[in-house]
């Protein structure tokens, strides 16, 4: 069966963007040009190499010929023997950054390589094989001899040597080659560590310490040792950051501090990389901003968040490269110093290792430091499944001595062979299961077998040493150097050595991996003496390498599954972690609440998986089935009217059933969150309003503080009575903060769900005598479920099946999507546009036939909620079924596709998006500075003198630590609190009226020079400023032919895109200005936006400055700056709404609204109507609309009729009531000191700003 869908509805979509800042070693090239130069074709025959050469009298089948397109000697370079140990090699006479290679046979033959590897080396030695997606990599070669095969790295290299390794040749011919390797120079300053020397990075005389929320360091280092401190640096505080090699792996300890009382634990470890004592070079790049991190190791990026509350690091003195201080925590004297090479060590801009080379910086008095790398003299052979090596010993001795040092991944293989002269016996050397083990047979006694056994886990891909010594009645076995628990025997025994000493053979299961410093009677093994066929014999080993790869590194099993592996494969362990598969992948519990009911569960307690088989773990919650919505239920550990204890503060703590992570996937994904929440009270004041500070808040997810209470909103400091203005004490806007000694209550429903769940509250003013408190949180509660899951069920006798296929992106997108379900007697499968198909194999005993008798139903059946959306193309069993027919005469289901949107979708104005719903549509105007059922009102508010709003672009914590950092923060100090938002078009509108100048609208600042104001100058004109690229004098547009400080609402449209602005003031045809030529094109770094005044530390322009006070008076409406709307988020609960800080009481009003929705008015006050002799809008074309005479006089005498009306029904109420003895009066009380009636009634009349908007006609006339 085929199907494609299509549904719609409302989605959110949350990106969060860390900012990378790359790191790199010097090049020789502009980083505008590619790496693409070619490296071979100009070296000279000295600098090739090769395994051997076809012999000739001129020589001509030399590597030196091996140049890409030349046809020089035999026309490239052809090996004497053509099988798998031959090698080209190329030396570029310096490290080189390589990109891509290419090559060719040989020049008009049957010569040519089909396939090869490619090794790489800074020395000449110790090579290590090119690797791709997680393997040795095999490049494909030619089809023929002279056509040009070029591979493009997948990651560039750097090396000076590279050598290739023919795998595979011409059948009609052998090895030809001719090769182009294309790069560019690189160089790099290298400092040598030899283990005890340690190199100091002090922070100055001046300033001992250094506090930083943002670091980047970045460094490549290589080394033989799998234990060493790379760098340290730590504080008196707490803090510390320490990079170091436990076991070949890179570990990152992080600490920003832990506060006074312990609660805040900020050890944070992690772990990354293997086998990193290889002496190849590993590039390490740290990037921090506040408690997020980057760790790229290699080019694998891990990002992590530091445990604890603080962002900033505090370090004391200096940082030390290659160890730990001398003066260090006793703590630090067990950690080796790192031993091995860095270079290109960058910290904070600062390049460590070319202030080290100019001697800008003093290393340690211990050891010594050298800018070059010292190389190791081990060598080491690589073997694998079919390899050995043969090598001679010393015959005929009466001791036996071997040692070696092995790495592998595989539990099992043969080690070491030989044989005792004289038919003695023979002796080999085992891996089993982890452990060496050592058989001797010996011939000629009653006992004739010795078997002595050491270690543990020995096939973890560390390099373990061992040491096996036999002489006559004796014989000892140490693993890794501990004497302590080497194994003896004393068993009867002659030893008398052989001719031959066999590693890695093929007699049994073969060892695979690698060996280095082989010991055979006493003696160093000269492998290089093997490779050239001077010593002993081997097959299919690699000398001067080790290919070993950790196939668990980075994990490949999911949420927490336990890696094994072998050489060649790994394998996933997936007990314990509620997920299965052969990655631990799949979830063995449901998405959602509403997934168990479809299954047809009860209401209870079950185990969901809301991220599905995403990085977070299942859940246990509350399901509700009984009511029409599917409810879930977080519960939490508080009780309910828990008292509060007495004292000047009290926080209490909510420890929920789930992680935040866990529980922000639920509300993210719910369409509708809510949580209860009461506070009982006697003398305790919750949210001190109207105009004081709260007592009481509560912390919702992100750590972040809350100043709203249950039925009320964010960024509205109330409760529910006061939103609904039934409060006990009119003066106040919750029960509690009328101070009454009666018990009062303020409860309601939280359900911003962006800031839910409430996980602590702080509680104050309850220090006092008779003060009483008591607080009640309920569970977090919510419903919805997103559209991602598609199912295919069927019971063919044998019970119900059923088959999902889960899509990491919603499917409710208003897109069309296919299915494909299919059922056969072997196998079911469901399979959902290119998601991976899901089979389920039939039983092999049982029922196979499918019998059905009823109708088909499509879009609903059984109850079920039904579906809402388009289907198309159905078939079943080859058959298209007739979809458009069977709708027109099927209640509730139409033909076509059209939806109410596509009919209805165009009277969502503004940018209002249309949503699809059962019974009809509505407009989201969530992305729009609007509201209403159409997106047509304007959200506006009046703003008193002084008042201010303020938008953050970037929020930064607000930890105890940091606090003093940010109070103080000047514009000197902003490189720490850099915005990662920068812009090259902006797009601003809005509308205003005011009766003041001069005065701020709106400015936008940034951690920059850079700015952008829109102001009404002295004598009430418009002006907009723009100073982008910290020029010396911003750039003025200045719009003199209107006044726009009458009281009036004026509307204002401002566009920059790059250089130019357009500006359109009212209905004035749009006007464009150019930025002058030092300008930058883009607007960097923004901080924050402002209405009504500018609150910002660090300088200001002085011409703004001026215009800052007393600050703006009047309305403004539908402010939007690109995708944002401030004004909107400060007056309904919007995704943005932690972002804004208000100055004073924000009160929503339209008195500064568009035009458009302001009913018409005459011309004497019409703000439109422009003066004789004014330009026009539309091109001076007059808007129609005139009244007549006769029309006029019409309406006079209607407007005298009925106020003499007016004046009759005035005295007869006042003779009716003259005998009351009191005399009301609605004149606000010190309306003689007021600067107007208006003013005198918000002074006096605290329910005022609330009747503003029901009133805005008298604000306008």
């Amino acid at each position: 069966m085929v199907v494609v869908l299509r549904a719609g509805c409302r989605a959110a979509l949350f990106l969060w963007i860390f900012s990378n800042i790359s790191c790199r070693a010097r090049t020789a090239l502009p980083s505008s040009q590619k790496c693409e130069e070619p490296l071979v074709s100009g070296l000279a025959p000295s600098f090739f190499s090769s395994s051997s050469s076809m012999p000739s009298a001129s020589n001509s089948y030399a590597p030196g010929f091996a140049k890409l397109n030349k046809r020089g000697g035999a026309g490239g370079w052809c090996p004497s023997d053509s099988d798998h140990y031959q090698w080209l090699q190329v030396d570029f006479g310096n490290r080189k950054q390589i990109s891509s290679i290419a090559t060719q046979g040989r020049y008009s033959s049957s010569d040519w390589v089909t396939q090869y590897r490619m090794l790489y080396s800074d020395t000449g030695r110790n090579w290590k094989p090119y690797h791709q997606d997680g393997n040795v990599w095999a490049f494909p070669g030619n089809l023929n001899s002279d056509s040009v095969v070029r591979h493009d790295l997948q990651h560039p290299v750097i090396a000076r040597y590279v050598r290739i390794l023919p795998l595979d040749w011409s059948g009609e011919g052998q090895i030809g080659l001719r090769i182009e390797v294309y790069g560019c120079p690189y160089w790099a300053d290298v400092i040598n560590f030899d283990g005890h020397v340690v190199l100091p990075y002090r922070f100055g005389h001046k300033k001992k310490t250094l506090k930083t929320l943002k670091d980047v360091i970045a460094l490549k280092f290589k080394t033989s040792e799998s234990e060493g401190v790379i760098f340290h640096g730590e504080g008196q505080q707490g803090d510390y950051i320490t990079l170091e090699l436990k076991k070949a792996k890179l570990v990152l300890n992080l600490n920003l501090g832990s506060n006074q009382y312990g609660s805040i634990y900020g050890h944070t470890s992690v772990t990354t990389g293997s086998l990193l004592d290889d002496h190849h070079w590993h590039s390490v790049v740290i990037e921090r901003h506040g408690r997020n991190i980057n760790l790229t190791l290699d080019r694998h990026l891990q990002h992590f968040r530091i445990n604890g509350e603080f962002d900033y690091l505090d370090l004391d003195y200096e940082i030390t490269f290659g160890g730990m201080p001398f003066s260090g925590k006793p703590s630090s004297n067990s950690r080796k110093n790192f031993k091995g090479c860095m270079e290109s060590i960058i910290y904070n801009t600062n390049n460590i290792t070319d202030m080290a080379r100019r001697k800008k910086l003093e290393p340690s008095n211990v050891g010594n430091l050298s800018f070059s790398c010292v190389e190791p003299h081990t060598v080491p052979v690589f073997f694998n499944a079919t390899s050995f090596l043969e090598v001679p010993g010393r015959p005929n001795q009466d001791m036996f001595s071997v040692s070696f040092q092995f790495r592998t991944w595989n539990p099992n293989g043969l080690l070491l062979f030989s044989n005792f002269a004289e038919g003695l016996g023979t002796i080999e050397i085992d891996l089993i299961e982890g452990k060496v083990s050592v058989h001797i047979n010996v011939t000629g006694v009653k006992k004739s077998q010795i078997d002595i056994s050491s270690g543990a886990g020995l096939n973890d891909g560390q390099w373990h040493e061992v040491r096996f010594l036999a002489k006559e009645n004796f014989a000892v076995l140490t693993i890794d150097g501990d004497e302590a628990s080497s194994v003896r025997s004393n068993s009867p025994l002659k030893v008398l050595t052989g001719e031959k000493y066999l590693f890695g053979g093929f007699l049994q299961l073969s060892f695979q991996g690698c060996m280095q410093l082989i010991h055979v009677d006493d003696q160093l093994v000269d492998l290089h003496a093997v490779e050239q066929g001077k010593l002993g014999s081997f097959a299919n080993v690699s000398i001067d390498m080790c290919a070993i790869i950790d196939r668990c590194v980075p994990n490949h099993c999911e949420h927490g599954g336990k890696c094994t592996q072998t050489w060649d494969s790994f394998s996933c362990n997936c007990d314990a972690t509620r997920y299965s598969g052969a990655t631990c992948h799949n979830s063995n519990y449901e998405l959602s609440c509403e997934a168990y009911k479809h299954l047809g569960k009860p209401t209870g307690f079950y185990w969901i998986d809301p991220d599905g088989s995403g990085a977070l773990g299942p859940l246990k919650v509350h399901c509700n089935m009984t009511e029409d919505k599917v409810w879930t239920t977080v519960n939490h550990d508080l009780q309910e009217h828990s008292p509060v204890v007495s004292k000047k503060q009290a926080l209490l703590q909510l420890n929920y059933s789930a992680t935040m992570d866990q529980i922000s996937a639920i509300t993210s994904s719910a369409e509708y969150c809510e949580q209860f929440i009461s506070y009982t009270c006697k003398m305790s004041r919750l949210l001190n309003t109207p105009e004081g500070s709260p007592y009481t808040w509560w912390f919702g997810r992100g750590n972040e503080k809350h100043y709203y209470w249950g039925g009320s909103g964010p960024g509205i400091q109330k409760c529910a009575c006061g939103i609904e203005r039934n409060c006990t004490d009119s003066k106040y806007h919750c029960n509690c903060d009328a101070d009454s000694k009666k018990e009062r209550k303020d409860a309601g429903l939280l359900s911003y769900k962006d800031h839910l769940p409430v996980s602590q509250v702080m509680v104050g003013d309850i220090d006092r005598p008779g003060s009483e408190a008591k607080l009640t949180v309920g569970p977090l509660r919510c419903h919805g479920d997103p559209a991602t899951d598609v199912s295919f069920s069927f019971d063919v006798g044998n019970g119900p099946v059923e088959i999902h296929v889960r899509s990491p992106s919603p499917l409710n997108d208003d897109q069309w999507h296919w299915v494909t379900a299919e059922r056969n007697v072997k196998e079911a499968s469901l399979q959902v546009d290119q998601l991976p198909k899901e089979t389920r194999k039939a039983p092999t005993e049982g029922h196979t036939r499918l019998e059905l008798y009823s109708q088909l139903y499509v879009g609903a059946a059984g109850g079920q909620k039904g579906f809402l959306g388009c289907i198309r193309s159905l078939r079943m069993n080859g058959l298209t079924l007739d979809l458009e027919e069977r709708a027109k005469v099927t209640p509730g289901v139409k033909p076509g596709c059209s939806g109410h949107c596509t009919s209805f979708g165009m009277y969502c104005k503004n940018g209002g998006k249309c949503v699809e719903k059962y019974h009809g549509y509505s407009c989201d105007c969530s992305g729009t500075a609007y509201d209403g059922p159409y997106c047509k009102k304007d959200v506006g508010a009046f703003f008193e003198e002084g008042m201010w709003l303020r938008y953050n672009f970037s929020s930064v914590g607000n930890n105890v630590k940091d606090l003093g950092s940010r109070t103080l923060l000047s514009s000197k100090e902003t490189e720490n609190v850099v915005s990662d938002q920068s812009l090259k078009k902006e797009e601003l509108s809005f509308s205003f009226s005011t009766n003041k100048a001069p005065c701020i609208l709106l400015y936008v600042s940034s951690y920059s020079q850079d700015y952008m104001a829109v102001l009404v100058n002295p004598s009430g004109n418009l002006q907009i400023r723009y100073n982008l690229g910290s020029t010396k004098e911003p750039y003025n547009i200045n719009v003199d032919h209107r006044n726009v400080s009458n009281g009036q609402p004026h509307s204002v449209n401002i566009t920059r895109q790059g250089r130019f602005i357009s500006l359109q003031l009212d209905l004035y045809p749009a006007v464009t200005y150019t930025l002058p030529a030092a300008s930058s094109l883009q607007f960097h770094s923004l901080k924050s936006l402002f209405l009504g005044k500018v609150i910002e530390l660090g300088k200001i322009d002085q011409e703004i400055r001026k215009y800052n006070t007393p600050g703006f008076s009047g309305c403004l409406s539908r402010v939007q700056f690109n995708q944002i709307a401030p004004l909107k988020a400060a007056l309904r609960a919007t995704n943005i709404s932690s972002r804004i800080h208000t100055e004073g009481e924000l009160v929503e009003s339209n008195c500064g609204a568009n035009p458009q929705t302001i009913q018409p008015m005459s011309s004497a006050t019409d703000p439109w109507h422009s003066d004789s002799g004014a330009d026009l809008p539309y091109n001076g074309q007059v808007i129609g609309g005139g009244v007549n005479r006769n029309s006029a006089i019409i309406g006079g005498v209607i407007a005298v009729v009925i106020f003499t009306i007016l004046c009759t029904l005035v005295f007869l109420i006042r003779y009716m009531f003259r005998h009351k003895g009191t005399y009301h009066t609605n004149e606000a009380k010190g309306a003689e000191s007021a600067e107007s009636a208006d003013a005198a009634i918000m002074s006096n009349d605290p329910n005022f700003t609330e009747t503003i908007d029901e009133s805005k006609k008298e604000w306008l006339i």
